[in-house]
């Protein structure tokens, strides 16, 4: 059977450990249809830049604010994303940003240990009632840099966070601490699989010596009521649309790409996330 939300069994797992693996959740034509797109996407090209990891890898990405009308925004708008996340924040809940991760055969880069409510907090988000979703586009394996969580870590809150290369990283010290009391779990995924995981927990990821690349898309949510209270490069409180599960194909079918205009490219320039804790 399709999947369709979280059932109160994953819901539990991920109030536990942080975090809730899905197999299969979006199934092969779909994420063949996500990934062709990306790899095809002029437009995301264009707007993708790279963040050094400090250890001589860089990774690729492009962010953008609003999911739009094409095959990026379907993904992010579906019942069956959009009412798991409901189930997880408590409520009505809205699209935060999304980003493509284009970790590239024997170049793509790592990520340092953070949590993403260690930058998201910068923004006025006073609450971390916020989520991600990381689609799978292409296998990830320890080989070409999977994630890698510590599970339960969501329990410690909000750590501080510096700046190493072009990424924030959460306080080592703590980190180095927290992996000889919880798990570290490297979460090996096939191509549409899901993994929702807390603001808070802290994930990593090594850089891509392999000859595969790993291609990923990250959509994240805030609760309607942790509205920021301030402005900032990522939105406030804005109504999401819900369509059907079966706008991904039909979207993806008609190759009807997201219009630029709306999504709201964040350029390099523009991503504060990482760069505005280096004020601190």
């Amino acid at each position: 059977m399709a999947f369709s939300k979280l059932d109160p069994n994953q819901v539990s797992d991920y109030q536990k450990k942080g975090f809730v693996l899905v197999p299969g959740m979006f199934d092969p034509e779909e994420i063949a249809l996500l990934g062709k797109s990306a790899r095809e996407d002029r437009t995301l090209d264009q707007h993708s830049f790279g963040r050094a990891d400090g250890a001589g890898g860089s990774v690729r990405l492009a962010l953008w604010n609003h999911p739009g009308q094409g095959i990026y925004g379907m993904f992010a708008r579906c019942e069956r994303v959009v009412r798991s996340m409901e189930l997880l924040l408590g409520g009505e809940v809205y699209h935060y940003h999304s980003k493509m991760i284009m970790k590239d055969a024997k170049v793509g880069g790592a990520w340092t240990w953070h949590q993403d409510y260690g930058y998201w907090y910068q923004n006025g988000c006073l609450f971390p009632h916020m989520a991600s979703l990381f689609i799978a586009v292409d296998p990830c394996t320890r080989e070409n840099g999977c994630l890698q969580v510590i599970s339960g870590s969501h329990d410690c809150g909000r750590m501080d966070h510096t700046l190493t290369g072009d990424q924030a990283g959460a306080d080592m010290e703590r980190v180095q601490e927290l992996l000889t009391r919880l798990p570290l779990e490297f979460v090996e995924m096939a191509p549409g699989d899901g993994l929702f995981f807390h603001g808070n927990l802290l994930h990593r990821s090594d850089q891509n010596r392999s000859d595969h690349p790993r291609w990923s898309m990250i959509c994240c949510y805030n609760a309607a009521s942790n509205n920021p209270y301030k402005e900032s490069h990522h939105p406030r409180y804005t109504p999401l649309e819900v369509v059907p599960d079966a706008s991904i194909r039909e979207v993806g079918i008609k190759r009807f790409g997201d219009d630029t205009t709306a999504v709201g490219w964040l350029e390099d320039t523009d991503d504060q996330s990482a760069r505005i804790l280096s004020k601190d």
